[in-house]
């Protein structure tokens, strides 16, 4: 801030006089010329705003004591204004006679006596100006006796001090008066004003406005002292050098801006106090003053609403809001901050009750019926007819941004939250009410629907048990007639979710199962009884009770299992097999599920030999593996799947005839392939070996791809085919063949691997189709398929054994694929021509797929490009534009724009090329240059061509009449050449007689 504003007259002050040029200035300057003025006690603003007084009643010393009159001014209050105007009359008329009469005694002449006169009289004009110069400052401090004498500024009337003016016939105008009026304006508002340390308190803009209105002050003046106050709160602020200080007298300065604000309304308020002229403080610096001011008269406002809050009371905090110049989002914001403190204030009132260690229940609730009570009431409140006229943020409670938002107090409210709910189920069923209630709470806290859910789910759970025990003890549940109507009308009362109760059924079963098998290890009938009965009452269904006993029991099984396989090939003996037996029926299991819990443990063996098998070095070590599991499946595995079907506590259902006719079809449609390939006819099992082979129920189907378990397969059935590989010294190697007693492990390794008979022929038809295929293509290096190479395809067919269909698709693929390279080649070089591709079709070679499409569209353009140059004139639209485009295969309106192209650059060209044949007297290219020429015109008709030398188009048209060409395409080329009619008929009466031109004879254009 500028500061020599603080030693400068304020401009817009009436008094000249009135000027701040002292550190601690009193709250109006003093005038020189007034003496009794000098008395006038001195008030700074510490002072006025050290004192708290109330705004209807501020204490009578802030005016001062009363004026004491001096003679003079004593005289002058004593006298009425016209008595003072007589009496001013009569000493100018006295001491003008009295200066007349001692001129005339003294002097002796009428001129010394006009001169004394006039020198007296001025003397008595003198005294009667002095007499009259004191009104006003008499009238001033009649004033200022007044305000003292009424004690309260309340009791100040606008009467009174128009009466005191007219007593001393001045104007309120009247330097004096006014600048009386000022000081006592300005003396009060300093005093109503609030000390730095206190807020304040919403009457004091009242409180101004109707004094200000008692002294009949006008506005500029009355700002002119809000300035002024301003000012010395500005120079306080620079004298003091502490930063706190200096935050207090700014909060001072702050609701000082407010509150002149608020008297002079905000319109009036942009022109009568110049804050940002005066002190540069920004509109921003004022909106700020007049909002935080504005809130913390609003907090104020708050403090008496409590949980009882009324209409009148919204409806008042409405009013303060306006009266206050706070914005509805604020007023807003600051309602809901006050309703969630006081639900804040329960929440941990009860909090504390619920963490002591009396932990009284009801007082828990009640707290929490406050909440719910003071949030309906709230909720009623924003639904009101007359909702528009309360207090802005009426609405429900909501603990966001309070002290309970966030996920430390999250704990604490759910904690509330599962108290209330439990509560609610003490008398063991959930009202309507105290569910709409858990609902609004669950708003008010600001749960997520799936929390609120889990903590209601729990309490409740707890409760439906509680209610299953008393039901079943008491035996309602089992006399029940419909037990599912029971336990349906047990959820409906708790609201519980059937799906949930479902889960607690299976849960008292898979308890009493547990037990049960813990105790003996086992299962008796009667055992099984109490497992039936508990069933039935819960009504579990069947898939429930066979996965609980697969889950428990299997687990003890499994055991059993892990033990016999544990025991290996050679110790899985008498006593392990009763055990197997012992366990399988005496845990009850059914033969799925047995088998189903051995499988898991089997296949975890199987696993790890297929692994070892993949990490071997070579083929004949992987097979050796593979070996091993083959017979670990046949002297343990089988073994154990014997006997948990001999002891098991079901037997499969039949088989369905259907599914008997189905499986008799697909083995016949398959014998044929066992039957004409001879490894797999080896492989295939027989009577002998069937009686031998191992277990085929337990496979790894479901534990590895396809794909791996064929690469196995392949694995051994090379094998199978190649014999035992023996690697010697020096890079040789032994082959050991076997018999054919391996194909019969290798059908025992299909089934372990889950291969399907369909996968296992797949398998051999793919080895026999390779091996087919690389003798095949060597056969068949060149393509060519003669007839002593039929044969020897044929009797390697037979060798092979694959199936005739196989070999000769086979055998397509091969010439296709010769065939389609040589195409490829012969395409690429422009030795490929349409007639030979519409052969090749004829053939029943399929001409699009062994030619690319860019080769395609090549030829198809040399294509027409021959049709252009062929010299004959001849243009068929139907074989350019359909026929040849659908042989080749290519989209024809494609080629429809490539021959239109082709068209355009080849007519031109032919213009040039006919003219350049005639002056090499080329008669019979020339012809064909035209002909070429009508060709590309039929494609693309063509306007008449032009050429420099209009005698060598007359010498072309002549040549072409000389070729005896049809009339039609004479006709044209006439036209293509711009040949006139005349010009025509000339030049063909020349060529009648002879003359190549139809003037001169010259020899070298005879032909």
């Amino acid at each position: 801030m500028n500061s020599s504003l603080l030693l400068t007259t304020n401009p817009r002050f009436p008094h000249p006089n009135f000027t701040s040029l002292t550190p601690f200035p009193p709250l109006i300057a003093l005038r020189p010329s007034s003496v009794h003025l000098r008395r006038r006690r001195r008030l700074d603003i510490s002072s006025s705003l050290s004192d708290r007084p109330s705004a209807a009643a501020v204490k009578p010393d802030v005016f001062g004591d009363k004026k004491e009159l001096t003679g003079v001014q004593s005289l002058v209050d004593a006298m009425s204004p016209p008595v003072r105007i007589a009496s001013s009359a009569l000493i100018v008329a006295a001491a003008v006679a009295a200066g007349y009469g001692l001129g005339l005694r003294f002097g002796g002449s009428r001129n010394v006596a006009i001169g004394g006169a006039v020198a007296v009289g001025a003397a008595g004009a003198g005294a009667a100006y002095a007499l009259n110069s004191c009104v006003p400052e008499v009238a001033a401090a009649s004033l200022h006796n007044y305000v003292v004498e009424c004690g309260d500024p309340g009791a100040v009337k606008k009467e009174d001090i128009e009466a005191i003016a007219n007593r001393y016939g001045v104007s309120k105008q009247d330097e004096a008066f006014n600048a009386e009026l000022s000081d006592i304006y300005c003396r009060f508002v300093s005093a109503i004003l609030p000390p730095v340390s206190e807020d304040l308190r919403g009457d004091e803009v009242d409180a101004i406005i109707k004094f200000k209105n008692s002294l009949g002050i006008d506005d500029p003046d009355a700002a002119n002292m809000h300035m002024e106050i301003g000012r010395r709160i500005i120079r306080q602020r620079l004298e003091t050098g502490d930063r706190e200080a200096d935050m207090e007298q700014r909060r001072a300065f702050q609701k000082l801006i407010y509150v002149s604000t608020l008297v002079f309304g905000e319109a009036a308020s942009e022109f009568l106090l110049p804050w940002k002229r005066v002190f540069k403080y920004t509109d921003s610096q004022v909106e700020v003053a007049v909002r935080d001011n504005a809130q913390r008269l609003y907090a104020i406002k708050l403090e008496s609403i409590s949980q009882d809050v009324d209409v009148s009371q919204l409806i008042s905090l409405r009013e303060a809001q306006l009266l206050y110049r706070l914005s509805d989002e604020l007023a807003e914001d600051m309602f809901r901050e006050h309703t969630r403190k006081l639900v804040e204030q329960n929440i941990s009132a009860a909090l504390s009750v619920l963490k002591s260690r009396t932990k009284a229940v009801q007082r828990v609730i009640e707290e929490v019926d406050k909440i719910l009570s003071f949030n309906s009431l709230l909720i009623s409140f924003k639904n009101h007819p007359d909702a528009s006229r309360f207090a802005r943020g009426v609405g429900p409670i909501s603990l966001i941004g309070g002290d309970y938002d966030g996920d430390r107090k999250i704990d604490d409210l759910k904690l509330l939250y599962k108290a209330y709910v439990t509560d609610a189920l003490s008398g063991g069923r959930m009202e309507e009410k105290k569910l709409a209630a858990l609902n609004q709470l669950r708003n008010v806290f600001g749960l997520g629907k799936r929390e609120a859910e889990t903590i209601a789910m729990d309490v409740t759970s707890q409760v439906y048990r509680r209610r299953l025990q008393q039901a079943v003890s008491s035996g309602d549940l089992l006399n029940a007639d419909s037990k599912a109507a029971y336990l349906q009308n047990l959820c409906e009362e708790l609201h519980f979710d059937p799906e949930k109760a479902i889960e607690i059924h299976e849960d008292i079963y898979r308890r009493k199962l547990q037990q049960l098998v813990a105790a003996k290890g086992e299962l008796s009938d009667e055992d099984v009884k109490t497992l039936e009965q508990i069933q039935i009452m819960f009504c579990i269904r069947k898939q429930t009770v066979e996965a609980a006993h697969a889950d428990i029991c299997g687990s003890l099984f499994e055991k059993v299992v892990k033990e016999a396989i544990a025991a290996g090939v050679d110790g899985y003996d008498a006593e392990i097999k009763k055990s197997v037996r012992k366990a399988a029926f005496g845990l009850r299991l059914t033969r799925d599920v047995a088998i189903s819990i051995a499988s898991k443990a089997v296949r975890k063996i199987f696993i790890s030999y297929i692994q070892r098998a993949r990490a071997a070095g070579s083929r004949t070590e992987s097979a050796k593996e593979l070996k091993k599991m083959i017979a670990f499946n046949n002297l343990v595995v089988t073994e154990l799947v014997a006997d948990i079907k001999a002891d098991s506590a079901d037997t499969p259902p039949p088989e369905e005839p259907s599914t008997k006719i189905e499986k008799e079809e697909v083995k016949i449609e398959e014998d044929e392939d066992w039957e004409s390939i001879q490894s797999l006819r080896k492989s295939r099992p027989n009577k002998a070996t069937t009686a031998k082979s191992g277990q085929k129920e337990i496979n790894l189907k479901d534990d590895l791809p396809e794909r791996d378990r064929a690469d196995l397969y392949k694995t051994y059935l090379l094998f199978c085919l190649t014999g035992e590989v023996t690697r010697i010294p020096f890079g040789a190697q032994i082959t050991t063949k076997k018999d054919d007693s391996e194909y019969a492990f290798l059908n025992q390794l299909g089934g372990i691997l889950g291969l399907t008979d369909k996968e296992i022929v797949e398998v051999h038809r793919g080895l026999a189709e390779q091996a087919f295929r690389q003798e095949a293509e060597v056969i068949l290096a060149d393509g060519q398929l003669t007839k002593s190479r039929i044969e020897q395809l044929n009797e390697l067919q037979k060798n092979v054994g694959l199936p005739p269909q196989y070999s000769q698709k086979i055998i397509k693929n091969i010439t296709t694929s010769k065939l389609s390279a040589a195409l490829e080649t012969a395409a690429g070089r422009g030795r490929l021509s349409i007639k030979e591709i519409r052969e090749l079709k004829e053939n029943g070679i399929e001409v699009e797929n062994m030619v690319s499409a860019s080769l395609r569209e090549n030829l198809f353009k040399k294509t027409v490009d021959d049709i252009f140059s062929s010299g004959t004139g001849e243009f068929d639209e139907e074989e350019v534009y359909h026929k040849i485009p659908q042989d080749l295969n290519i989209d024809a309106d494609k080629a429809k724009g490539v021959v239109h192209e082709l068209a355009r650059i080849r007519l031109s060209n032919s213009l040039v090329q006919a003219v350049a044949l005639l002056r090499q007297r080329n008669q019979k290219g020339v012809v064909n240059s035209l002909n070429d020429l009508l060709a590309c015109d039929k494609a693309v008709p063509s306007k008449p061509l032009s050429w420099e030398v209009q005698e060598e188009l007359a010498d072309l048209f002549l040549v072409y009449l000389k070729s005896d060409q049809a009339a039609e395409k004479v006709a044209r080329v006439q036209y293509l050449l711009s040949i006139s009619d005349a010009a025509a008929e000339a030049l063909r009466n020349a060529k009648d007689n002879g003359l190549p031109n139809g003037a001169k004879a010259e020899e070298e254009f005879v032909f």
